[in-house]
């Protein structure tokens, strides 16, 4: 199942991607290597904290 989600959502990537460029409209994503690399270093740092189970609650901090 997890593979199926993958591959369609880089099929749906790939659409939305060449619609764009079809389009020749500026995609809403760093369109350069270094961009691309601080996504994929978010999404790292992301599971990285849940998988130590460390952090705070800001929404509850915040009282929302």
């Amino acid at each position: 199942m997890s593979t199926q989600i993958t591959v369609l959502a880089l099929l749906t990537g790939l659409v939305t991607g060449a619609l764009f460029r079809f389009l020749n409209v500026p995609i809403p994503a760093p369109p350069e290597l270094p961009g691309i690399m601080g996504i994929v270093g978010i999404y790292v740092g992301y599971k990285l904290i849940e998988h130590f189970d460390v952090g705070v609650d800001l929404l509850e901090i915040l009282g929302v």
